[in-house]
């Protein structure tokens, strides 16, 4: 287990902040930290980092919680906090260079590093002159530099367009998987988590209100997600619905549909199997349901005694 933290609470001058927060991740997971504003998420990351120490609870990274190897423990974990600040002078080459040196050295190569997140063309350009979504690459690459075990990444594709988004996604997936490194992403954009993580954990005034696998979890809270589907014959002629689809309206020749939560694995097998069964559609449009509406459930309410861990 690469970080188990259990119960954290931890108060600043005077002040609640954590109040019964809890976290596991293992090697190759990616897992989702979600939570509105002022919750808690940004206080729990300086607690993993040893920045504060938190008042009770338990926490252990890489199986230790001794605290002398918090040194040691640090060097084994990439950080890219949100707001990343850079040497504008400098490029892109010669300062993840110069970064390295906080760590003894380059464990890879720059060209390399520049590369994996799509600054190749860009290693002798200003730092000045990167756009938003630049600095965002920027910033991981440095994070990545010596070679982590654990990433935790604040918004990593924050400011990148469809196209850059992809291509941090499959590499995040690729360090996951492929080499079994544990991310704790810390993000707003719920298309990124739906996508990414496999793992949730979701914080609601300082405490983990619920944590877990994400497909479990949407099928104990029994949450399907919702389509909009434009269908090209009539009512009458179209064959019963799969096991697990339910049509909850329809306007015109557009067909509102909830997918339950335990047919949300394989949607694009459960739209093969509806045409072969003879169903006629020539658009789908995700509406919502599924992560957002977990969500906006257990963020909503003011008060959730109850933590619930799948």
């Amino acid at each position: 287990m690469l970080i188990e933290a259990s119960h954290l609470k931890l108060s600043l001058a005077g002040r609640h902040i954590l109040h019964d927060v809890s976290l596991h991740l293992q090697a190759g997971e990616i897992y989702g930290l979600l939570g509105p504003n002022g919750v808690g998420k940004s206080t729990t990351i300086a607690v993993l980092l040893g920045l504060y120490s938190a008042d009770a609870g338990l926490l252990s990274l890489f199986g230790e919680t001794d605290k002398q190897n918090a040194k040691e423990q640090r060097r084994r974990i990439g950080v890219m906090p949100e707001h990343a600040g850079f040497y504008d002078w400098m490029t892109a080459n010669d300062y993840l260079k110069w970064y390295a040196g906080f760590y003894g050295g380059l464990q890879r190569p720059v060209p390399e590093l520049l590369e994996q997140v799509g600054l190749a063309d860009t290693k002798n350009q200003p730092i000045g002159q990167f756009s938003r979504g630049m600095q965002q690459r920027l910033g991981l690459a440095r994070a990545l530099l010596h070679g982590p075990e654990l990433l935790i990444l604040d918004e990593p594709t924050n400011g990148l367009d469809p196209r850059g988004r992809r291509e941090i996604h499959n590499l995040l997936l690729n360090l996951a998987h492929e080499h079994q490194v544990g991310i704790l992403l810390c993000t707003h954009l719920l298309d990124d988590v739906d996508r990414l993580c496999s793992k949730i954990g979701i914080i609601n005034q300082g405490r983990t209100v619920l944590e877990g696998s994400l497909s479990e979890l949407l099928n104990q809270q029994q949450i399907g997600r919702h389509f909009r589907l434009h269908m090209e014959v009539p009512a009458e002629d179209q064959t019963p619905l799969p096991s697990g689809v339910s049509l909850v309206a329809q306007e015109g020749n557009w067909w509102h549909f909830v997918v339950n939560a335990e047919n949300q694995n394989s949607f694009s097998t459960l739209w093969q199997d509806m045409l072969k069964a003879g169903w006629k559609f020539s658009e789908i449009h995700e509406e919502g349901g599924g992560l957002e509406e977990l969500y906006l459930r257990l963020t909503t309410e003011a008060n959730k005694p109850d933590r619930k861990v799948a």
